[in-house]
């Protein structure tokens, strides 16, 4: 235990650690308000004094919601070792603080659901603190993941923090400064030249080198890897690390040499690996690129990168899933946006041209009218979308959930104990993280760019990626359910317009039977036209009426279809609800996360007693069980069962399509008809109209005399 004269801590409540700093998590002596203390080591007295004062001076200049706010500063209270300063910065609450690096769910972001929703509030955390920085006049000099911390506010919601500024000094948007601090990997390359590489620099920094830190942190928040990485990793390769990013072409975003002496592979897009949505990539790419700029001079000033980030912040969100592709997208667009820019920006993310887009939300056909702006659509999240239909003649193929194999993320464990590298292999699988969480490609070259990811992580990631596959298997049936609802729909809609064809072809067919017996009655030479046009009326009668028949019998099978499509999802949602794969997932994953908190505990004994050795032993045993496990539920239960899904709603789709479009030919096929009928109609009444005109004319005497019979039909 540790205290100062109104903090107590435990020395094993370590929420992050530093080179010349640990911060702990410290309770109040009086009130037991928890609070993070930040107790400075025997490192930081090689500093000079100045130095040492200056990250308490600066911190109690800021004050901002996204910088961690200084309260206090008290020694150490030891009777057998020196004092050391203490800096109090809370308030923290039980498990609220870690660092960006050090999540659960591996390097990177957290774990999902959230990882699209940290992105940008690690985004709106690190332009808004930067933001205060300028203001204020502030260089920071240190940004990094480790030096982002995140707070659990009293909602619920994270806060990230920048912290640890004993880097910073001010400095105004004109001024240069030449001392070099800072982490490596994160480093400007002016700056790495001279700090790492021991290279003369007469150059002088300005407060860009900020920018090309946040780019870098930014990448590794939303990827869980660094965006320049050399053979062997940044902290063996140092020359080439300075190659890659003082050689890097414009508009890329990441280099990685692959091979020893190999060339480096230039990346100009986020990778698979990055869950990040394909709208919000598209967004950021741009701005990534023009801050990782090595010329100061081209790189975008801080004007420009506030004006740039806080654009995407003030979007909004559509959540879309294309049905046909299997595929969800999230549409950035802003506010005032109308239907027919997000038109073409679902377009850009599904090449589904506008005019064959088609809306389904909540069960309902979903029209949307051409100026309506965005801030009138439906509100969307990704369990529930606006589903998409394609009208094209030949629908896009399938593109379902994309996403890395995560078996190939799990580390192998080796018999021997060691606490500190089985530490590391249950939070670093395939290979190990250099320092500064710089990633080792030596041992598996071809594993990189992508993030290295921990053992637990990589449980996690495969949580998500199981849930990702069962929600894609559930919006699958959920949006062929609406669609096959309103194709029911408009049977009913064609069976009743066939109805009202049938109706009115009765009541012409009776018309035309009477004007034919009217014209029998009366054989006279001038009723011989109009008897052959009343024949033809007749003939085109009933192929109307052959046309309706066959319409009727085309609409029941279809409802047939449907019928039994409707009859296999429901045994579908019933599967889903009873399978168990990703509870099963999720408890294994927390049984290695506690597995992993044991290992980080015996990693700060310098040596394991024999029955502590022997736990661990078995405790690695059993992670690695948990570990084949997750993989084993994961393959064989959940991709399969998505497979399958994927499959079966193919072949549903090409039934529901092809019934789409012969629904639409049918309800054509009625409505000619209905066009032929008029037009018989309009004939008939023709006829009529002509017998009217001559009953008229006094008759001249025929010779002819009509039965009785005859002249009672004709009078008829």
């Amino acid at each position: 235990m540790q205290s100062t004269p109104n903090y107590l801590w435990s020395t094993e409540d370590l929420l992050g650690q530093g080179a010349t700093a640990s911060v702990y998590r410290a309770r109040n002596k009086k009130s037991g308000e928890l609070v993070a203390v930040k107790v400075f080591n025997n490192a930081s007295y090689l500093r000079p004094q100045e130095v040492q004062m200056r990250e308490f001076e600066m911190l109690r200049k800021l004050n901002h919601k996204n910088i961690v706010k200084l309260f206090a500063v008290e020694e150490t209270v030891s009777g057998t070792s020196a004092r050391k300063p203490a800096a109090l910065t809370g308030p923290v609450t039980r498990g609220s603080w870690s660092e960006l690096q050090e999540r659960s769910g591996g390097p990177g972001l957290p774990a999902p659901p959230k990882r699209q929703t940290s992105a940008l509030g690690t985004l709106v955390a690190l332009v808004a603190g930067m933001n205060h920085l300028r203001e204020n006049g502030v260089v920071h000099r240190d940004i990094k993941p480790g030096n982002i911390m995140r707070l659990i506010g009293e909602d619920g919601q994270s806060i990230y923090k920048l912290t640890d500024f004993g880097a910073a000094r001010e400095l105004d948007d004109d001024e240069k400064f030449v001392s070099v601090y800072g982490t490596e990997e994160y480093l400007h390359p002016d700056m790495y030249k001279r700090a790492v590489l021991r290279k003369p620099q007469q150059k002088a920094f300005g407060v860009t080198v900020d920018l090309w830190s946040i780019g870098v942190t930014f990448y590794y928040a939303a990827t869980g890897s660094l965006p320049f990485v050399p053979f062997g990793g940044p902290r063996r390769n140092k020359e080439i690390m300075y190659k890659i990013t003082t050689e890097k072409p414009p508009g890329a975003i990441a280099g990685v040499q692959r091979q020893e002496n190999g060339n480096i592979e230039w990346s100009y897009e986020l990778p698979v690996t990055c869950q990040l949505s394909a709208g919000l990539k598209d967004q950021l790419i741009p701005i990534l690129a023009n801050i990782l700029e090595v010329d100061q001079e081209k790189c975008w000033g801080f004007d420009q990168f506030f004006a740039e980030t806080n654009d995407i912040l003030h979007r909004i969100v559509v959540d879309v899933f294309s049905l046909q592709q299997a595929s969800l997208h999230r549409v950035y667009i802003h506010s005032y946006n109308t239907t027919t820019k997000f038109l073409d920006a679902v377009f850009k993310q599904t090449n589904i041209v506008p005019h064959h887009q088609e809306y389904f939300f909540e069960g309902h056909l979903y029209e949307l009218d051409p100026n309506l702006q965005a801030d009138n659509f439906y509100r969307t999240t990704e369990h529930n979308p606006l589903t998409l239909l394609s009208t094209a003649e030949h629908p896009e193929e399938v593109v379902g959930v994309r996403y890395r194999d995560p078996a190939l993320d799990f580390p192998k464990f080796v018999p021997k104990v060691d606490v500190v590298a089985d530490c590391s292999a249950a939070k670093v699988s395939g290979g190990s993280h250099t320092p500064g969480g710089a990633p080792a490609m030596g041992a598996h070259p071809g594993a990189l760019p992508f993030a290295l990811q921990s053992a637990v992580g990589a449980g996690y990631q495969t949580l998500r990626i199981a849930r990702a596959l069962r929600r894609c298997r559930e919006l699958l049936a959920r949006g062929l359910h609406w669609v096959i609802g309103n194709l029911k729909t408009e049977c009913s809609r064609i069976l009743e317009q066939k109805r009202g064809a049938f109706s009115v072809l009765a009541c012409l067919q009776l018309m035309e039977a009477k004007t034919h017996m009217l014209y029998e009655a009366d054989p006279g030479g001038s009723g011989v036209p109009a008897l052959k046009d009343v024949t033809v009326v007749k003939t085109r009668l009933q192929r109307v009426s052959e046309e309706l028949s066959q319409c009727s019998h085309s609409i029941f099978d279809f409802q047939g279809v449907l019928n039994g499509i409707l009859s296999e999802l429901a045994k579908h949602r019933q599967q889903v609800h009873e399978d168990k794969s990703i509870q099963q997932i999720k408890c294994c994953v927390e049984k290695m996360q506690l597995i992993y908190k044991q290992f980080k505990k015996a990693r700060t004994c310098l040596r394991l007693g024999y029955n502590e050795e022997q736990i661990h032993k078995l405790d690695k045993v059993n992670l690695g069980h948990l570990a084949r496990k997750v993989v084993l539920i994961f393959q064989d239960d959940c991709v399969r069962q998505y497979q399958e899904a994927l499959t079966l709603h193919g072949s549903r789709m090409r039934k529901v399509c092809e019934i789409k479009k012969h629904l639409k030919r049918l309800s054509n096929r009625i409505s000619a008809c209905s066009v032929e009928m008029t037009e018989c109609q309009d004939g008939l009444q023709s006829v009529g109209a002509q017998k009217q005109s001559l009953a008229l004319v006094p008759p001249a005497p025929s010779p002819v005399h009509l039965s009785q019979a005859r002249q009672e039909m004709a009078f008829r």
